[in-house]
């Protein structure tokens, strides 16, 4: 006996997806990227943790709304190219109340960043900086 959600027309509406849970990130220098993203972005640590039978650490961060990153080590992670871009991840991006504000902080704290941009269908600014490997990530002002 099939349920509504079976059909194919209900999939969507069964499934209630509502948002983004959290990204996994594998970094190629742990501590160094652990600094980034909790020092510098000021991500709030909710459990580190070291697992020995892969030599690997997971770590948890938070951000305020609820939203979290997961920040991955493994041995010797091979890079994954994103000029030209790739397929895949393209960027990650964080919104913000003042990009230029935030811009500014990053640079002070020796964060290379890219200069504002306007969005041309929403008119809103944003802007490119990378983490320590490289990921693009993008500030997009509320």
């Amino acid at each position: 006996m099939s349920t509504d959600c079976e059909r194919a027309a209900d999939y969507g509406r069964c499934m209630e997806l509502r948002r983004i849970h959290h990204v996994a990130i594998i970094a190629a220098d742990y501590r160094r990227s652990k600094v980034f993203y909790t020092e510098v972005l000021g991500l709030r640590v909710l459990a580190e943790h070291y697992r020995a039978e892969r030599d690997s650490y997971k770590l948890d961060l938070a951000l305020p709304d609820g939203s979290q990153l997961e920040l991955f080590s493994f041995p010797d992670p091979p890079a994954r190219p994103t000029r030209p871009e790739a397929r895949g991840l393209r960027h990650l991006a964080f919104a913000v109340p003042d990009v230029v504000a935030a811009l500014a902080e990053l640079r002070a704290r020796g964060v290379p960043t890219e200069e504002v941009r306007i969005d041309e269908y929403t008119g809103k600014r944003f802007g490119f900086f990378a983490d320590p490997d490289g990921l693009p990530l993008e500030l997009y002002e509320e």
